[in-house]
């Protein structure tokens, strides 16, 4: 069962690298797309792994270990119980290690796609730094930074209180 559990994790970062070179030549919209497409399949997968932990969990409990091991006859059943749950904990840390890398990878295709999704919806020239909405740069009223509806005060009409002197 480790070997399986070894075979799905190599499959999943495969997986992985090739959608990230793949990734690298779409469009932006194509690209996430992509990205939720990767996302469904990693929650599948994801789905599968929490069903086989499911499983592993319940073969572990001790009397489930005594049942399947009913058959078998032994001088030392107690040393083929600690055997058999030994191997059970091996295939959970496996189940879960898969998991937790499946977190890690859902995590990092959910900012992916966030990503993506805002980059889709810019034109062109907001990427590049410019903004398309406030219209081409002509005249005087270009040069100001300030956004629309935000009051600013012309230079020098701050007041500035002086002290009066007192003359004794």
């Amino acid at each position: 069962m480790t070997n399986f559990a070894g075979i799905i994790f190599r499959l999943v970062f495969a997986g992985l690298l090739l959608s990230v070179t793949v990734l690298a030549q779409e469009s932006r919209p194509e690209r996430a797309a992509n990205l939720r497409a990767q996302l469904a399949e990693i929650q599948g997968k994801e789905t599968e792994l929490k069903t086989q932990l499911e499983q592993i969990e319940e073969q572990i409990k001790p009397e489930n270990i005594e049942r399947s091991l009913a058959g078998i006859g032994s001088t030392h059943p107690e040393e083929l119980r600690e055997q058999r749950r030994r191997q059970l904990e091996i295939e959970k840390k496996g189940v879960q290690s898969q998991l937790d890398t499946l977190a890690a990878s859902r995590t990092r295709l959910e900012t992916a796609i966030a990503t993506a999704d805002a980059l889709s919806y810019q034109s062109p020239g907001q990427i590049s730094g410019q903004s398309s909405i406030s219209g081409p740069a002509t005249g005087p009223s270009s040069t100001n930074s300030v956004p629309t509806g935000v009051k600013t005060k012309p230079h020098g009409s701050t007041r500035h209180r002086v002290k009066k002197r007192v003359r004794h």
